[in-house]
């Protein structure tokens, strides 16, 4: 990394897109936007039947961002939960879940491959590389294949400038994170470059055992053949190691006790991720690309959430892991327009080749109580046994996939879309606890149809149908269920007959612009049906049992307004309202058990309402001078699945400061801005005596950052 640094500033060659403050005009242009992940081609937002929203890269310089959640939850209809350190879960169309029902895509390519989903996959980011960040909600299986459920994160990432250009900062806080990040390229004839660092660094913060550190590169080589052909080189590297801090109970968080329970978790992960890209425009009306991809993911982990304990004993149960894949694959895509009703249609393949080993053994806990014996002061391993084996698997996975969409536009202001793809995952697996040998396969074929009807200068509308699915991760079907294996006396049992989750999605929306395109407001109503959704079933002890069966059901209304009164002024104001129940899903044979079914009842972790709003203020009197205030809203949730007890929910005000003087920037960020006390996550098991897990989020908390910008003109 610090070889990288000092490459970049001797060069001084270094690109950075724009004055990131820089003022927009009077007119929003939300509707302008050119977007690609909704149809894998650049086209308007007005033509495409999906619910998309596009961060732009002026959007992402203002917000300085420590995590890219702070980003992404501006977004409508997104939440992004911070689980701490840059882990997270996520919530498009879904309750907050770390199931597979995301796909996260960097440059259009996914970043893990079917099978092998991770939730904390967006860690591995580089935020110093983003251009732009396009979030589509609802399905687009159609398109991206499998989870692509809820909605897929597109991270777009920054291409060489045109002239030399440089920008580096440093960033801090008042609880001891560090950030040092360069960034930048230019063009010399035909060939650009773009080279991009990140280094952060977490040490004694307000919650006990949380430090951790990240270290991000990115590369890139643009070779401009001709003017008609282009070969693009990227390759990110990254390592990542955390404290594992984990949930405190009721009763510290509500008296700010912020003591982790566990002085040993970890999470740790090394990626690598390179592709070779070769794009042809053979004319006008016809382009073509093929990408060559390569990822090797090793990722370890002490987990804090995988602690097994039953309130009352003075002994616990917890698991050290680790999942390493490899891949190798291939995508090709055509683009071919015609004449004829302005037809456009996206056809192309994917192949997919990811060996994959993972493994998990228990370690031994001895629980210190709190008094009463229902709370845990803090636990500490007594013994660590690899000989109970709570999952040792290595998988041969192939994936393969063909899709085509086509549109026509029959009228002026009237475009039809449709789309379908084919998915194939086959794995070859060795199962090393119960000897077995075998293969899997889940394929999937998923459609869409949608049209935009754009009458008017000031309104149009949408609608759409789409398919999506998700097949359950290997670390599920591989993993022995609660009771069984190990020292059980029970014969090791797994999840072999998970299913595929599948979805139908409908989905109708709109926009509408007033005043000379100053106001602008955007919305969408969704009614998705789920079908053998997976299902965690939080235990007594808080292990999990897995099922996917019956169905859910997810709906509401997404909405977005943008107000530009004057150049000074912008307003921001969205949100979501969803509910999301279970319809038919039962999860209990046993005549004990009070709840046999969960029929009827509110999905956990489902807030009904979320929302995301900020005034931004840039003054004529004082150019090149910015500041906002954003509102972040979520409301009450249920903690656990047979719907007892709920959470509060929060609603907190972030503020931001910043100024620029030629090519220095410096700013300040309050998060938290009136020091609430919150948690992100609040959740606990159906027993009756349960106790409730919180995530606290950060006290008040101050950013400062400094940051230099510098551009050579030709």
């Amino acid at each position: 990394m610090k070889k990288i640094y000092f490459a970049l500033l001797v060069l001084g060659q270094i690109s950075y897109g724009q004055n990131s403050i820089k003022k927009d005009s009077t007119t929003t242009k939300f509707l302008e936007d050119v977007v690609v992940t909704a149809s894998r081609s650049a086209m308007s937002k007005k033509e495409v039947p999906v619910a998309i929203s596009k961060l732009s890269q002026k959007t992402i310089n203002e917000t300085k961002a420590t995590a890219v959640y702070e980003i992404i939850n501006k977004t409508p209809g997104v939440l992004m939960v911070n689980l701490g350190n840059e882990q997270h879960s996520m919530a498009i169309r879904q309750p907050m879940t770390t199931n597979a029902y995301y796909l996260y895509l960097e440059d259009g390519l996914p970043i893990r491959p079917m099978g092998v989903f991770n939730h904390n996959a967006l860690l591995e980011i580089n935020q110093f590389n983003l251009q732009s960040i396009e979030v589509v909600k609802g399905p687009v299986s159609s398109l991206y294949g499998p989870e692509a459920v809820g909605g897929a994160v597109n991270l777009i990432s920054v291409k060489p400038s045109e002239q030399p250009e440089l920008k580096m900062g440093i960033q801090a806080d008042q609880f001891g994170y560090r950030r040092l990040q360069v960034a930048g390229g230019t063009t010399i004839g035909k060939v650009g470059f773009q080279l991009a660092g990140l280094s952060s660094l977490q040490k004694d913060s307000w919650m006990t055992f949380s430090n951790y550190n990240k270290d991000n590169s990115n590369g890139r080589i643009d070779y401009n053949i001709n003017s008609k052909t282009r070969l693009i080189g990227t390759v990110f590297y990254g390592q990542y190691y955390s404290d594992m801090t984990g949930s405190v109970n009721e009763k510290d968080f509500y008296n700010r006790t912020y003591k982790s329970t566990t002085n040993f978790t970890y999470r740790k992960s090394e990626a690598l991720r390179t592709k070779i890209l070769l794009e042809r425009d053979w004319d006008p009306n016809s382009h073509s690309a093929l990408t060559v991809f390569i990822r090797n993911n090793k990722l370890g982990q002490n987990p804090s959430y995988g602690i097994r304990w039953t309130p009352g004993k003075t002994t616990a149960k917890g698991e050290i892991n680790s999942n390493n894949f490899k891949s190798y694959g291939v995508m090709g895509q055509h683009q071919q327009s015609f004449r004829f009703l302005n037809t456009a249609v996206v056809a192309g393949g994917l192949f997919d080749y990811s060996p994959v080993n993972y493994n998990a053994y228990q370690i031994d806990l001895k629980a210190n109580l709190n008094s009463g014996g229902q709370t845990v002061s803090s636990y500490e391993i007594t013994a660590e046994r690899p000989d109970i084996r709570l999952s040792d698997y290595e998988a041969k996975i192939y994936n393969k996939a063909g899709f085509v969409q086509l549109s026509v536009k029959p009228l002026t202001s009237l475009i039809v879309t449709g789309g379908a793809r084919y998915d194939n995952m086959s794995l070859d697996y060795t199962n090393n606890i119960d000897k077995t040998v075998g293969n899997k396969m889940f394929d999937q074929f998923t459609f869409k149809l949608g049209a935009n009807y754009n009458p008017l200068t000031y309104a149009g509308f949408y609608g759409n149908y789409s398919q999506g699915f998700s097949p359950p991760g290997l670390t599920s079907i591989f993993r022995a269920k609660p009771g069984t294996g190990g020292n059980t006396g029970v014969l090791a049992e797994f999840y072999y007959d998970l299913k595929s989750a599948k979805f139908n999605n409908y989905e109708i929306g709109g926009w509408l612009s007033f005043f000379q395109k100053k106001l602008n407001f955007e919305y969408s109503l969704y009614y998705m049906e789920g079908k053998n959704e997976l299902l965690n079933i939080r235990q007594p002890d808080n292990s999990t049992l897995y099922q996917s069966a019956g169905e859910t059901r997810h709906k509401g209304i997404e909405f977005a307004v943008n107000y530009c009164p004057s150049e000074q002024f912008k307003i921001r104001v969205g949100g979501t309202t969803a509910q999301h129940t279970f319809i038919d899903f039962k999860v209990s044979d046993k005549p004990t058990d009070l709840v046999k079914d969960l029929n009827g009842f509110e999905m956990p972790s489902a807030p009904k309402w979320t929302g995301n709003s900020e005034v931004s203020y840039y003054p004529k009197w004082l150019p090149n001078f910015r500041t906002s205030v954003e509102w972040q809203m979520v409301s009450s949730w249920f903690q656990n699945q047979i719907n007892t007890v709920k959470y509060e929910g929060y609603a907190i005000f972030n503020a931001r400061v910043g100024y620029q003087w030629k090519g220095i920037e410096c700013y300040v960020n309050a998060m938290n801005l009136t020091d609430k006390l919150y948690a992100y996550n609040v959740s606990r098991s159906n027993v009756t005596n349960a106790a409730s897990s919180y995530t606290a989020a950060a006290p008040r908390t101050f950013v400062f950052g400094l940051q230099y910008n510098l551009s050579l003109k030709k």
